[in-house]
């Protein structure tokens, strides 16, 4: 871990490069989500193009977090970051530019590679500048970026689609993108040399993204394309094939991209698996909720993304809290607290859940829900990474994110498929676009059925997350 007689500048000048990168990657992520249905109707995207507007960016972003991992371990997380800033900023300028739905996908799965750069290195750079005593603190203000994104990013997203036209949703990203690249360069110190474990394990490197890839895909796709399709097929076939190769390989390689032993530590082993099922149960509640107000009330997305800020604030107060909170209580006691919040607060939904829900109904169970990830992601990310050397955290981050990634990519899909399976095949698109409301009939009916489909599977996993926190606890 760092040494306590670092300046009091450094940790902080570091923490307010990645924070603010944060903001960047997670405005974009929000503002999305509550402008993809004017996205979806100025680009002719179908509902498997929308779908793959932010399916996309997800899988990409997390079949390469093990790898940007281990590169920034070997090479420095200096350089692998500002990389990816530059790669991410130019990703979103091409975006904006593509004249159809599948070559916004194609610079979707772009951007997502400068993303995997930065949130793989994320973490691991506050954790490598702030000494033990004040690391909750940091982990905390980092978490809390991403609330600040969520706060804004609803309400960015619905004003520029809905006044600048849907392009601007990715254009306002490049002179954030080129400030927070001037910041980094200028702050971020260059590691000094180290020369230790410098092999890279390149058939272990292509083994995890052709395994975690076709996992992910077949999940993605089966609810849409069926088991039987050859899409879903040939993922399945690549993960069932290239797990027991990859395990082979790893545990023979003399460097490898996977350290399998960490899965022996019940914190890590106990800790990555409760980020999984929290991002599995919590994921696309912004798009969830804003595609509510836009497809069942008929609201348009200013009025969407202003009504499900109550999370992001939410969220950001228990992301600054728990930095604070940990003084008094121990990081893993705070991460099963969050878990029950995000729990309680999915059942109110659920069970408040109509064509005509009060608003008042849908705040308290969007705050709950905020208030809980806010609490949990620092206090869980705090467990994993304490007490790690510096020249692990890389690697050690990259797991953790890679695990809880492919709970967002599972989420995200469990979500949209349970969502719209109440519904006609040929009414998605209307979802999608958000203009069902306009149907008379049972239309809506039914989709709020699937809203409550897709909370009750959302709250059920949200209890296994509780769970798993206090096992790790009973076992810590």
């Amino acid at each position: 871990m760092p040494s306590t007689t670092l300046p009091v500048s450094h940790p902080w000048r570091t923490l307010s490069v990645v924070s603010l990168a944060s903001v960047l990657t997670g405005l974009a992520g929000s503002a999305i989500n509550v402008a993809l249905p004017e996205i979806a109707r100025n680009t002719g995207a179908d509902a498997t193009a929308a779908g793959w507007i932010l399916l996309g960016y997800q899988l990409t972003t997390t079949v390469l977090m093990v790898l940007f991992g281990r590169l920034a371990d070997l090479f420095g997380r200096r350089r692998m970051y500002l990389v990816g800033l530059a790669t991410y900023t130019a990703a979103a300028f091409l975006a904006g530019l593509a004249p159809d739905a599948w070559l916004l996908v194609a610079m979707r799965v772009l951007q997502a590679a400068g993303a995997a750069m930065l949130l793989t290195n994320s973490a691991a750079l506050v954790s490598d500048a702030f000494p033990r005593e004040r690391l909750g603190e940091g982990m905390g203000v980092y978490v809390a970026s991403f609330s600040i994104a969520g706060l804004i990013g609803p309400t960015l997203g619905g004003i520029l689609a809905e006044n600048l036209g849907w392009r601007w949703v990715f254009w306002f990203n490049v002179p954030v993108g080129l400030l927070c690249l001037a910041w980094g360069a200028l702050v971020l110190k260059a590691p000094a040399p180290d020369r230790r474990e410098r092999g890279l394990d390149a058939s272990g490197s292509v083994l995890v993204l052709v395994t975690l890839g076709g996992l992910l895909l077949a999940l993605s796709e089966f609810t849409r394309l069926g088991w039987g399709h050859p899409v879903v097929l040939a993922g399945l076939a690549a993960f069932v094939i290239g797990l027991p190769l990859f395990v082979v390989r790893e545990s023979r390689a003399a460097h490898p991209v996977v350290d399998l032993s960490l899965f022996r530590e019940r914190a890590f082993a106990y800790g990555t698996l409760a980020s999984f099922l929290n991002a599995v149960a919590r994921m696309g509640m912004v798009f969830l909720m804003a595609l509510y107000f836009q497809a069942v009330r008929g609201e348009d997305p200013v009025q969407a993304g202003l009504k499900v800020l109550p999370l992001a604030v939410a969220a950001m107060a228990g992301s600054v809290s728990s930095g604070f909170l940990q003084r008094l209580m121990s990081a893993r006691t705070l991460a099963a607290a969050g878990a029950a919040m995000t729990t309680c607060g999915l059942v109110v939904l659920l069970v408040t859940m109509s064509p005509a829900t009060s608003y008042a109904a849908v705040t308290a169970g969007l705050v709950l829900i905020g208030l809980g990830s806010g609490v949990f992601l620092p206090s869980n990310t705090t467990t994993i990474l304490d007490g790690l050397p510096s020249n692990r955290l890389g690697i050690v981050n990259a797991m953790r994110l890679m695990l809880q990634n492919t709970g967002n990519v599972v989420g995200t899909g469990l979500v949209l498929s349970i969502l719209t399976a109440p519904l006609p095949a040929a009414l998605h698109e209307l979802v999608f676009a958000g203009t069902l409301s306009q149907l008379s009939g049972g239309a809506v009916d039914q989709l709020v059925t699937g809203y409550r489909w897709a909370l009750g599977s959302m709250a059920a996993i949200s209890v296994l997350t509780v769970l798993t926190c206090l096992a790790r606890r009973r076992d810590g």
